[in-house]
């Protein structure tokens, strides 16, 4: 149970209620009820908080003095607020506005809902709506102004859970707070080189709400510029940071049923690049692929209208890992290319590339490249011309697939492709 204590460390509350009262129906409550009302308080108290306990299990805890207290406090404050209405309906109501903020606080760092709260609060407005039945002809108390008191009770009762929803509305935002941060450290030590322990990862975890999973995937993002800014909607056992320099996400069981038509659905305002699939300890290398293949994802050499899954383009991603070595490199292998005309260079390239994927056979580049087969054909004999046998050598041909595809994409820097 959380003290009156913590709440204060949390800063300055600031509330809707007034500092004065801003409850009226104590305006058709003679004034002089209070002398009548203040010396049966004590008394009311145990019989409410007797009849809280037994009607309440979980607010029953004789070996917890600091709860015990704070239940008493709850109920003598009330009831003393109560009465100092009925003699001045403009007293403060801060004082027990306060503590009933602490209750709420402290039924939600405890994991309740107000509910049991709720039932508190009938229970002990009924012991004393008994009690002041039983006590009205003794002193003379007319109907009109029982229902004066009626009416200022449940008036009473909603600033109580008014104050109580406040106090319970701002730990729940505070844990929310706390847990996120727990899980944005947790997913920095998953994707720490070299790898974090694993009894500190498993102890984060649990602190964080997460299970450790058997695999994992690394995303990272980049926001497509669309305004306003959406927040990828994710389940909860996503691990994300959208908002650090370089967003990104630790997928759990990234094959498991539904998990990518998940991420496609979620990530559609971004440029999500999704690393391979890894075993947990290993996220940081599921990372590496995602940020080698989120820039050409960015340029256009990957489709970036959706998911780029590494492990679909692993050729151009192990190709582009040393992109300047291979156009240094294409200089010499694309040399013969020197003495065409720069555009239908170009063409000759593009055809030769893609004569390279599709082991020569005309009619598949033809449809490839959307143009006739004999115009594949016309042009694989000037290449043959210009290149000679060196086009058909398996290492060559190798060398010259790499060059080819970096060669007719923009360098670095030239283009970006949000």
């Amino acid at each position: 149970m959380a003290s009156v204590a913590s709440w204060r460390e949390v800063g300055t509350v600031t509330t809707s209620l007034e500092q004065r009262s801003p409850l009226k129906p104590w305006a058709g409550v003679p004034s002089e009820l209070s002398a009548m009302f203040r010396p049966h308080l004590d008394a009311l108290a145990e019989e409410m908080i007797e009849e809280i306990l037994a009607g309440i299990p979980e607010y029953s805890r004789p070996q917890d003095e600091e709860y015990a207290r704070l239940v008493r406090l709850a109920v003598e404050g009330a009831l003393r607020q109560f009465v100092d209405l009925i003699m001045d309906p403009e007293s403060s109501w801060e004082p027990v506005a306060a503590v009933y903020r602490e209750i709420g606080w402290a039924e939600a760092r405890e994991g309740r809902s107000l509910d049991i709260l709720q039932t508190s609060l009938r229970l002990g407005a009924r012991v004393a709506w008994r009690r002041l039945a039983a006590e009205s002809e003794r002193y003379n108390i007319s109907r009109r102004t029982l229902a004066s008191i009626a009416e200022a009770i449940f008036a009473f009762l909603d600033e109580i859970a008014r104050a109580a929803t406040d106090g319970y509305t701002r730990a729940r935002a505070q844990e929310a707070g706390e847990l996120e941060h727990r899980r944005r450290r947790l997913l920095d030590l998953l994707l720490a080189e070299p790898p974090a322990a694993a009894q500190a990862v498993a102890d984060l975890a649990r602190l964080a709400q997460w299970r450790v999973p058997r695999t994992v995937a690394a995303v990272v993002l980049y926001e497509r510029g669309r305004r306003p800014f959406s927040h990828p909607s994710l389940p909860p056992d996503v691990l994300a940071d959208v908002n650090r320099r370089e967003p990104c996400l630790l997928v759990p069981d990234p094959e498991g049923p539904g998990r990518g038509k998940m991420l496609e659905s979620a990530l559609h305002d971004w440029v999500a690049a999704l690393g391979p699939t890894v075993r947990t300890e290993d996220a940081a290398k599921s990372l590496r692929w995602a940020r080698d293949a989120l820039p050409l994802a960015r340029r256009g050499i990957l489709p970036s209208d959706r998911l780029v899954r590494c492990a679909d383009h692993m050729p151009a991603l192990v190709v582009f890992k040393d992109e300047e070595l291979v156009r240094a490199v294409a200089d010499l292998r694309l040399a013969p290319l020197q003495t065409v005309r720069p555009r239908h260079r170009e063409r000759l390239m593009r055809t030769l590339l893609s004569c390279l994927q599709n082991g020569f056979n005309a009619t598949a580049v033809a449809n490839r490249l959307h143009v006739h087969p004999q115009t594949v054909r016309y042009r694989l004999h000037q290449l043959e011309e210009l290149f000679g046998e060196r086009l058909y050598d398996p290492d060559t041909r190798m060398e010259l697939e790499m060059v080819l595809t970096v060669g007719l994409t923009e360098p670095p820097g030239a283009q970006s492709n949000d």
